[in-house]
Protein backbone atom coordinates (compact mmCIF):
# COMPACT_ATOMS: atom_id res chain seq x y z
CA UNK A 1 0.00 0.00 0.00
CA UNK A 2 1.37 3.44 -0.99
CA UNK A 3 2.52 5.71 1.82
CA UNK A 4 1.43 8.81 -0.11
CA UNK A 5 2.05 10.79 -3.27
CA UNK A 6 5.11 13.06 -3.34
CA UNK A 7 6.08 15.46 -6.11
CA UNK A 8 9.84 16.14 -6.30
CA UNK A 9 10.85 19.37 -8.05
CA UNK A 10 14.52 19.94 -8.92
CA UNK A 11 16.42 21.06 -12.02
CA UNK A 12 19.28 18.62 -11.33
CA UNK A 13 18.52 15.21 -12.95
CA UNK A 14 20.85 13.38 -10.53
CA UNK A 15 19.04 14.84 -7.49
CA UNK A 16 15.65 13.97 -8.98
CA UNK A 17 16.74 10.38 -9.60
CA UNK A 18 18.25 10.00 -6.11
CA UNK A 19 15.18 11.31 -4.29
CA UNK A 20 12.78 9.33 -6.47
CA UNK A 21 14.70 6.10 -5.78
CA UNK A 22 14.90 6.66 -2.02
CA UNK A 23 11.21 7.59 -1.73
CA UNK A 24 9.98 4.70 -3.89
CA UNK A 25 11.97 2.27 -1.73
CA UNK A 26 9.87 3.59 1.18
CA UNK A 27 6.67 2.85 -0.80
CA UNK A 28 5.85 6.46 -1.71
CA UNK A 29 4.28 7.15 -5.10
CA UNK A 30 6.63 9.66 -6.71
CA UNK A 31 6.29 12.04 -9.62
CA UNK A 32 8.92 14.57 -10.69
CA UNK A 33 9.21 18.00 -12.28
CA UNK A 34 12.34 19.79 -13.47
CA UNK A 35 11.09 23.38 -13.22
CA UNK A 36 8.53 25.55 -11.44
CA UNK A 37 6.02 25.81 -14.27
CA UNK A 38 5.86 22.02 -14.68
CA UNK A 39 5.55 21.64 -10.92
CA UNK A 40 2.53 23.98 -10.68
CA UNK A 41 0.82 22.13 -13.55
CA UNK A 42 1.35 18.75 -11.86
CA UNK A 43 0.12 20.08 -8.50
CA UNK A 44 -3.08 21.32 -10.18
CA UNK A 45 -3.56 18.07 -12.07
CA UNK A 46 -2.65 15.39 -9.52
CA UNK A 47 -2.88 17.19 -6.13
CA UNK A 48 0.06 15.40 -4.39
CA UNK A 49 0.17 14.92 -0.62
CA UNK A 50 3.47 16.77 -0.41
CA UNK A 51 5.92 18.65 -2.66
CA UNK A 52 9.71 18.58 -2.22
CA UNK A 53 10.65 21.87 -3.87
CA UNK A 54 14.16 23.01 -4.77
CA UNK A 55 14.93 26.57 -3.74
CA UNK A 56 17.24 27.52 -6.65
CA UNK A 57 16.05 26.77 -10.18
CA UNK A 58 16.26 28.62 -13.50
CA UNK A 59 13.11 30.47 -14.51
CA UNK A 60 10.57 30.37 -11.68
CA UNK A 61 12.65 29.73 -8.55
CA UNK A 62 11.45 27.94 -5.41
CA UNK A 63 9.87 31.00 -3.80
CA UNK A 64 7.92 31.98 -6.91
CA UNK A 65 6.80 28.38 -7.43
CA UNK A 66 5.75 28.12 -3.76
CA UNK A 67 3.62 31.26 -4.11
CA UNK A 68 1.89 29.86 -7.20
CA UNK A 69 1.25 26.53 -5.46
CA UNK A 70 -0.23 28.35 -2.46
CA UNK A 71 -2.51 30.33 -4.78
CA UNK A 72 -3.81 27.29 -6.68
CA UNK A 73 -3.68 24.60 -3.96
CA UNK A 74 -3.33 26.34 -0.56
CA UNK A 75 -3.68 23.07 1.37
CA UNK A 76 -0.75 21.37 -0.42
CA UNK A 77 2.19 20.81 1.90
CA UNK A 78 5.57 21.98 0.65
CA UNK A 79 9.05 21.18 1.99
CA UNK A 80 11.90 23.29 0.62
CA UNK A 81 15.23 21.83 -0.53
CA UNK A 82 17.94 24.37 0.25
CA UNK A 83 21.69 24.84 0.40
CA UNK A 84 23.17 26.03 3.69
CA UNK A 85 23.64 29.50 2.23
CA UNK A 86 19.91 29.92 1.58
CA UNK A 87 18.82 30.59 5.19
CA UNK A 88 17.21 33.96 4.39
CA UNK A 89 15.28 32.42 1.49
CA UNK A 90 14.21 29.51 3.70
CA UNK A 91 12.88 31.96 6.28
CA UNK A 92 10.95 33.74 3.54
CA UNK A 93 9.59 30.39 2.31
CA UNK A 94 8.33 29.58 5.81
CA UNK A 95 6.56 32.94 5.89
CA UNK A 96 4.94 32.04 2.56
CA UNK A 97 3.60 28.79 4.03
CA UNK A 98 6.26 26.09 3.54
CA UNK A 99 5.94 23.31 6.12
CA UNK A 100 9.63 22.62 6.61
CA UNK A 101 13.01 22.48 4.86
CA UNK A 102 15.75 19.97 4.06
CA UNK A 103 19.37 20.98 3.58
CA UNK A 104 21.30 19.71 0.56
CA UNK A 105 22.83 17.22 0.30
CA UNK A 106 19.67 15.57 1.61
CA UNK A 107 20.25 12.96 4.32
CA UNK A 108 17.84 10.02 4.23
CA UNK A 109 17.28 9.92 8.01
CA UNK A 110 16.52 13.64 8.17
CA UNK A 111 14.16 13.39 5.19
CA UNK A 112 12.28 10.52 6.83
CA UNK A 113 11.71 12.58 9.99
CA UNK A 114 10.48 15.63 8.05
CA UNK A 115 8.15 13.52 5.88
CA UNK A 116 6.78 11.75 8.94
CA UNK A 117 6.12 15.09 10.65
CA UNK A 118 4.39 16.58 7.60
CA UNK A 119 2.39 13.59 6.39
CA UNK A 120 1.14 12.43 9.80
CA UNK A 121 -0.76 15.72 10.11
CA UNK A 122 -2.82 15.60 6.92
CA UNK A 123 -6.00 16.82 8.63
CA UNK A 124 -5.86 20.63 9.04
CA UNK A 125 -7.82 20.31 12.28
CA UNK A 126 -5.43 17.77 13.80
CA UNK A 127 -2.91 18.76 16.48
CA UNK A 128 0.37 19.94 15.04
CA UNK A 129 -1.11 20.83 11.64
CA UNK A 130 -1.11 24.51 12.44
CA UNK A 131 0.29 27.71 11.11
CA UNK A 132 2.36 30.65 12.23
CA UNK A 133 0.78 34.00 11.33
CA UNK A 134 3.19 36.93 11.12
CA UNK A 135 1.40 39.62 13.16
CA UNK A 136 4.31 42.07 13.11
CA UNK A 137 7.79 41.98 11.62
CA UNK A 138 9.46 38.91 13.10
CA UNK A 139 6.53 38.29 15.51
CA UNK A 140 4.39 35.19 14.95
CA UNK A 141 1.18 33.82 16.43
CA UNK A 142 1.16 29.98 16.56
CA UNK A 143 -2.05 28.01 16.27
CA UNK A 144 -1.76 24.23 15.96
CA UNK A 145 -4.41 23.09 18.45
CA UNK A 146 -8.19 23.55 18.55
CA UNK A 147 -7.71 25.69 21.68
CA UNK A 148 -5.31 28.08 19.92
CA UNK A 149 -7.35 28.19 16.72
CA UNK A 150 -10.38 29.17 18.79
CA UNK A 151 -8.33 31.85 20.59
CA UNK A 152 -7.11 33.19 17.24
CA UNK A 153 -10.69 33.34 15.93
CA UNK A 154 -11.86 35.15 19.08
CA UNK A 155 -9.01 37.67 18.85
CA UNK A 156 -9.72 38.38 15.19
CA UNK A 157 -13.41 38.82 15.97
CA UNK A 158 -12.90 41.14 18.95
CA UNK A 159 -10.33 43.13 16.93
CA UNK A 160 -13.17 44.71 14.93
CA UNK A 161 -14.85 46.14 18.03
CA UNK A 162 -13.17 49.21 19.50
CA UNK A 163 -13.13 48.47 23.24
CA UNK A 164 -10.43 47.47 25.77
CA UNK A 165 -9.32 43.84 25.99
CA UNK A 166 -7.70 42.20 29.01
CA UNK A 167 -5.05 39.59 28.16
CA UNK A 168 -4.31 37.04 30.88
CA UNK A 169 -1.71 34.29 31.08
CA UNK A 170 1.60 33.21 32.55
CA UNK A 171 4.80 35.06 31.78
CA UNK A 172 6.27 34.12 28.41
CA UNK A 173 3.08 32.68 26.89
CA UNK A 174 2.83 35.35 24.18
CA UNK A 175 0.34 37.92 25.46
CA UNK A 176 2.16 40.64 23.53
CA UNK A 177 1.88 38.55 20.35
CA UNK A 178 -1.86 38.24 20.98
CA UNK A 179 -2.04 42.03 21.30
CA UNK A 180 -0.25 42.39 17.95
CA UNK A 181 -2.79 39.99 16.42
CA UNK A 182 -5.69 42.12 17.66
CA UNK A 183 -4.07 45.28 16.31
CA UNK A 184 -3.31 43.66 12.93
CA UNK A 185 -6.96 42.76 12.31
CA UNK A 186 -8.44 45.97 13.72
CA UNK A 187 -9.39 49.18 11.89
CA UNK A 188 -6.34 50.75 13.54
CA UNK A 189 -3.86 48.34 11.88
CA UNK A 190 -2.36 51.12 9.72
CA UNK A 191 -1.78 53.25 12.83
CA UNK A 192 0.78 53.10 15.65
CA UNK A 193 1.13 50.12 17.99
CA UNK A 194 3.07 50.88 21.19
CA UNK A 195 3.85 48.83 24.28
CA UNK A 196 4.61 50.08 27.79
CA UNK A 197 5.89 47.60 30.36
CA UNK A 198 4.46 48.94 33.61
CA UNK A 199 6.79 46.72 35.66
CA UNK A 200 9.95 47.92 33.90
CA UNK A 201 9.39 51.64 34.53
CA UNK A 202 9.67 52.99 38.12
CA UNK A 203 6.24 54.03 39.39
CA UNK A 204 7.31 57.67 39.84
CA UNK A 205 8.30 57.82 36.13
CA UNK A 206 5.45 55.78 34.68
CA UNK A 207 2.98 58.67 34.79
CA UNK A 208 5.24 60.92 32.70
CA UNK A 209 5.96 57.97 30.37
CA UNK A 210 2.25 57.46 29.71
CA UNK A 211 0.93 61.02 29.83
CA UNK A 212 3.95 63.23 29.14
CA UNK A 213 4.99 66.36 31.03
CA UNK A 214 5.36 70.12 30.80
CA UNK A 215 8.47 72.22 31.56
CA UNK A 216 9.08 72.50 35.29
CA UNK A 217 6.97 69.45 36.16
CA UNK A 218 10.01 67.99 37.94
CA UNK A 219 13.74 68.54 38.16
CA UNK A 220 15.27 68.19 34.71
CA UNK A 221 11.99 68.77 32.81
CA UNK A 222 13.26 71.62 30.62
CA UNK A 223 10.80 71.21 27.78
CA UNK A 224 7.43 69.61 27.17
CA UNK A 225 7.31 65.98 26.12
CA UNK A 226 4.31 63.97 24.87
CA UNK A 227 3.58 60.64 26.51
CA UNK A 228 2.73 57.30 24.95
CA UNK A 229 -1.00 58.10 24.86
CA UNK A 230 -0.41 61.12 22.62
CA UNK A 231 2.16 59.33 20.47
CA UNK A 232 -0.32 56.48 20.03
CA UNK A 233 -3.34 58.64 19.12
CA UNK A 234 -5.67 56.74 16.74
CA UNK A 235 -3.60 53.60 17.38
CA UNK A 236 -3.30 50.75 19.90
CA UNK A 237 -1.49 50.90 23.25
CA UNK A 238 -0.53 47.73 25.11
CA UNK A 239 -0.11 48.19 28.87
CA UNK A 240 1.94 45.14 29.76
CA UNK A 241 2.14 43.96 33.38
CA UNK A 242 -0.64 46.39 34.28
CA UNK A 243 -1.01 44.66 37.66
CA UNK A 244 2.22 46.41 38.71
CA UNK A 245 0.75 49.91 38.18
CA UNK A 246 0.29 51.97 41.37
CA UNK A 247 -3.33 52.55 42.54
CA UNK A 248 -2.92 56.35 42.15
CA UNK A 249 -1.94 55.99 38.50
CA UNK A 250 -4.72 53.47 37.98
CA UNK A 251 -7.20 56.24 38.83
CA UNK A 252 -5.78 58.49 36.09
CA UNK A 253 -5.86 55.62 33.60
CA UNK A 254 -9.50 54.99 34.46
CA UNK A 255 -10.26 58.62 33.61
CA UNK A 256 -8.62 58.25 30.19
CA UNK A 257 -10.60 55.10 29.45
CA UNK A 258 -13.86 56.82 30.46
CA UNK A 259 -13.39 60.29 28.95
CA UNK A 260 -10.54 59.95 26.43
CA UNK A 261 -8.73 62.90 28.00
CA UNK A 262 -6.04 63.67 30.57
CA UNK A 263 -3.54 66.34 31.65
CA UNK A 264 0.20 66.10 31.19
CA UNK A 265 2.28 66.01 34.34
CA UNK A 266 2.58 69.65 35.46
CA UNK A 267 0.07 70.75 32.80
CA UNK A 268 -3.06 72.84 33.15
CA UNK A 269 -4.78 72.04 29.87
CA UNK A 270 -6.60 68.88 28.85
CA UNK A 271 -5.35 66.61 26.07
CA UNK A 272 -7.91 64.56 24.12
CA UNK A 273 -6.86 61.26 22.55
CA UNK A 274 -8.41 58.31 20.76
CA UNK A 275 -6.43 55.24 21.83
CA UNK A 276 -7.46 51.62 22.05
CA UNK A 277 -6.03 50.12 25.25
CA UNK A 278 -5.06 46.47 25.58
CA UNK A 279 -3.90 45.40 29.03
CA UNK A 280 -1.87 42.29 29.88
CA UNK A 281 -0.99 40.72 33.21
CA UNK A 282 0.05 37.41 34.77
CA UNK A 283 -1.28 38.23 38.26
CA UNK A 284 -4.40 36.81 39.91
CA UNK A 285 -6.80 39.72 39.34
CA UNK A 286 -9.55 38.76 41.85
CA UNK A 287 -6.85 38.34 44.52
CA UNK A 288 -5.26 41.72 43.63
CA UNK A 289 -8.69 43.39 43.89
CA UNK A 290 -9.35 41.74 47.27
CA UNK A 291 -5.96 42.96 48.52
CA UNK A 292 -6.70 46.51 47.26
CA UNK A 293 -3.64 46.56 44.98
CA UNK A 294 -5.80 46.82 41.86
CA UNK A 295 -8.87 49.01 41.51
CA UNK A 296 -12.07 47.08 40.98
CA UNK A 297 -13.60 49.80 38.79
CA UNK A 298 -10.56 49.79 36.50
CA UNK A 299 -10.72 46.00 36.26
CA UNK A 300 -14.34 46.11 35.10
CA UNK A 301 -13.47 48.88 32.65
CA UNK A 302 -10.67 46.81 31.12
CA UNK A 303 -12.37 43.46 30.97
CA UNK A 304 -14.97 44.27 28.32
CA UNK A 305 -13.49 41.17 26.75
CA UNK A 306 -10.97 38.78 28.34
CA UNK A 307 -8.63 36.52 26.38
CA UNK A 308 -6.41 34.00 28.18
CA UNK A 309 -3.19 32.71 26.65
CA UNK A 310 -2.68 29.06 27.68
CA UNK A 311 0.71 27.92 28.91
CA UNK A 312 2.94 25.86 26.64
CA UNK A 313 2.24 22.87 28.90
CA UNK A 314 -1.40 23.10 27.82
CA UNK A 315 -0.52 23.00 24.11
CA UNK A 316 2.41 20.63 23.84
CA UNK A 317 1.27 19.65 20.34
CA UNK A 318 2.63 22.99 19.12
CA UNK A 319 6.16 22.34 20.37
CA UNK A 320 7.43 20.58 17.18
CA UNK A 321 6.12 23.41 15.02
CA UNK A 322 7.68 26.07 17.26
CA UNK A 323 11.01 24.24 17.36
CA UNK A 324 11.27 24.23 13.58
CA UNK A 325 10.01 27.80 13.32
CA UNK A 326 12.54 29.18 15.82
CA UNK A 327 15.34 27.14 14.24
CA UNK A 328 14.63 28.67 10.80
CA UNK A 329 14.19 32.24 11.97
CA UNK A 330 17.05 32.30 14.47
CA UNK A 331 19.39 30.79 11.87
CA UNK A 332 18.27 33.55 9.53
CA UNK A 333 18.83 36.22 12.20
CA UNK A 334 22.34 35.00 13.03
CA UNK A 335 23.24 34.21 9.38
CA UNK A 336 24.09 30.56 10.01
CA UNK A 337 22.91 27.17 8.83
CA UNK A 338 19.87 25.73 10.67
CA UNK A 339 20.37 22.45 12.52
CA UNK A 340 18.31 19.32 12.11
CA UNK A 341 15.52 18.97 14.68
CA UNK A 342 15.54 15.22 15.31
CA UNK A 343 12.65 13.11 16.57
CA UNK A 344 14.65 12.48 19.78
CA UNK A 345 14.98 16.21 20.44
CA UNK A 346 11.30 16.83 19.65
CA UNK A 347 10.26 14.10 22.09
CA UNK A 348 12.44 15.57 24.85
CA UNK A 349 10.93 19.00 24.25
CA UNK A 350 7.38 17.64 24.28
CA UNK A 351 8.03 15.96 27.65
CA UNK A 352 9.51 19.08 29.25
CA UNK A 353 7.28 21.35 31.37
CA UNK A 354 8.49 24.74 29.98
CA UNK A 355 7.88 26.88 33.08
CA UNK A 356 9.13 29.89 31.07
CA UNK A 357 6.77 29.00 28.20
CA UNK A 358 7.50 30.17 24.64
CA UNK A 359 10.21 32.60 25.74
CA UNK A 360 12.11 29.73 27.37
CA UNK A 361 11.67 27.54 24.27
CA UNK A 362 13.08 30.26 22.01
CA UNK A 363 16.11 30.72 24.28
CA UNK A 364 16.62 26.95 24.32
CA UNK A 365 16.73 26.89 20.50
CA UNK A 366 19.25 29.78 20.55
CA UNK A 367 21.60 27.79 22.78
CA UNK A 368 21.20 24.64 20.68
CA UNK A 369 21.86 26.60 17.48
CA UNK A 370 25.05 28.15 18.91
CA UNK A 371 26.52 25.03 20.53
CA UNK A 372 25.24 22.43 18.07
CA UNK A 373 25.27 19.66 20.69
CA UNK A 374 21.99 17.74 20.68
CA UNK A 375 22.94 15.41 23.54
CA UNK A 376 23.77 18.38 25.78
CA UNK A 377 20.52 20.10 24.80
CA UNK A 378 18.47 17.02 25.71
CA UNK A 379 20.39 16.60 28.97
CA UNK A 380 19.57 20.23 29.81
CA UNK A 381 15.86 19.51 29.41
CA UNK A 382 16.04 16.34 31.48
CA UNK A 383 17.76 18.16 34.36
CA UNK A 384 15.08 20.84 34.34
CA UNK A 385 14.85 24.18 36.15
CA UNK A 386 14.98 22.50 39.59
CA UNK A 387 18.51 21.32 38.79
CA UNK A 388 19.56 24.86 37.93
CA UNK A 389 18.00 26.20 41.14
CA UNK A 390 19.78 23.58 43.26
CA UNK A 391 23.12 24.68 41.81
CA UNK A 392 22.48 28.39 42.39
CA UNK A 393 24.75 30.14 44.88
CA UNK A 394 22.78 31.83 47.67
CA UNK A 395 24.59 34.94 48.95
CA UNK A 396 23.89 35.83 52.61
CA UNK A 397 22.46 39.31 53.17
CA UNK A 398 25.49 40.51 55.13
CA UNK A 399 27.74 39.58 52.18
CA UNK A 400 25.52 41.54 49.79
CA UNK A 401 26.03 44.64 51.92
CA UNK A 402 29.85 44.44 51.78
CA UNK A 403 31.78 46.75 49.44
CA UNK A 404 32.51 45.20 46.01
CA UNK A 405 35.44 42.79 46.08
CA UNK A 406 37.60 41.60 43.16
CA UNK A 407 35.53 38.98 41.30
CA UNK A 408 37.61 35.80 41.36
CA UNK A 409 35.15 33.98 39.11
CA UNK A 410 35.38 36.74 36.55
CA UNK A 411 39.19 36.62 36.65
CA UNK A 412 39.17 32.84 36.15
CA UNK A 413 36.63 33.17 33.32
CA UNK A 414 38.79 35.78 31.62
CA UNK A 415 41.89 33.57 31.83
CA UNK A 416 39.92 30.58 30.56
CA UNK A 417 38.55 32.57 27.61
CA UNK A 418 42.04 33.78 26.73
CA UNK A 419 43.44 30.26 26.77
CA UNK A 420 40.50 28.97 24.71
CA UNK A 421 40.95 31.72 22.14
CA UNK A 422 44.67 30.97 21.79
CA UNK A 423 44.03 27.22 21.42
CA UNK A 424 41.41 27.75 18.72
CA UNK A 425 43.59 30.27 16.85
CA UNK A 426 46.54 27.84 16.93
CA UNK A 427 44.53 24.92 15.52
CA UNK A 428 43.06 27.16 12.81
CA UNK A 429 46.58 28.17 11.75
CA UNK A 430 47.72 24.53 11.81
CA UNK A 431 44.86 23.53 9.50
CA UNK A 432 45.36 26.54 7.20
CA UNK A 433 41.95 27.82 8.38
CA UNK A 434 40.12 24.69 7.26
CA UNK A 435 37.34 25.09 9.83
CA UNK A 436 35.88 21.60 9.44
CA UNK A 437 39.27 20.00 10.13
CA UNK A 438 39.84 22.44 12.99
CA UNK A 439 36.49 21.54 14.57
CA UNK A 440 37.38 17.84 14.34
CA UNK A 441 40.79 18.40 15.98
CA UNK A 442 39.21 20.50 18.74
CA UNK A 443 36.49 17.87 19.25
CA UNK A 444 33.67 20.42 18.97
CA UNK A 445 30.88 20.87 16.42
CA UNK A 446 31.47 22.95 13.30
CA UNK A 447 28.68 25.29 14.44
CA UNK A 448 30.28 25.78 17.86
CA UNK A 449 33.61 26.62 16.20
CA UNK A 450 32.01 29.28 14.01
CA UNK A 451 30.40 30.79 17.11
CA UNK A 452 33.75 30.86 18.97
CA UNK A 453 35.47 32.52 15.98
CA UNK A 454 32.84 35.27 16.03
CA UNK A 455 32.85 35.52 19.84
CA UNK A 456 36.61 36.04 20.07
CA UNK A 457 36.91 37.83 16.69
CA UNK A 458 39.65 35.41 15.63
CA UNK A 459 41.23 36.30 12.28
CA UNK A 460 44.04 34.80 10.15
CA UNK A 461 47.42 36.08 11.21
CA UNK A 462 49.08 38.51 8.84
CA UNK A 463 52.30 37.19 7.29
CA UNK A 464 55.30 39.52 6.90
Amino acid sequence: MSAGHILVVDDEPSMLKYLQTVLELDSYRVSTASNGTEAVEKVQRSNPDLVLLDMVMPGADGLETLQRIRETRPATKVVMLSCVRDTRKVAQAMRLGAQDYLSKPVQKEEMEEVLRFCLENTDPSSPGAGEAIEVSQGVYFFSATPQMRQLRAQAMQVARFDFPVLLLGESGTGKEVLAHLIHKYSDRSHRTFLKVNCAAVPSELLESELFGYEPGAFTGANKSKPGKFELCNKGTLLLDEIGEMSPALQAKLLQVLQDGQFSRLGGRTTVKVDVRVLAATNINMPQAIAQKTFREDLYYRLNSFVLRMPSLRERREEVPMMLRHFMIHLADRYACAPLNVSARLVEACENYEWPGNIRELENFVKRFLVLGDESAAIAELQKGPAHEASNAVVIPLEEKLQPPQPDLKEMVRSLKNGAEMEAIAQVLEETAWNRKRAATKLNISYKALLYKIRQYDIRPRQVG
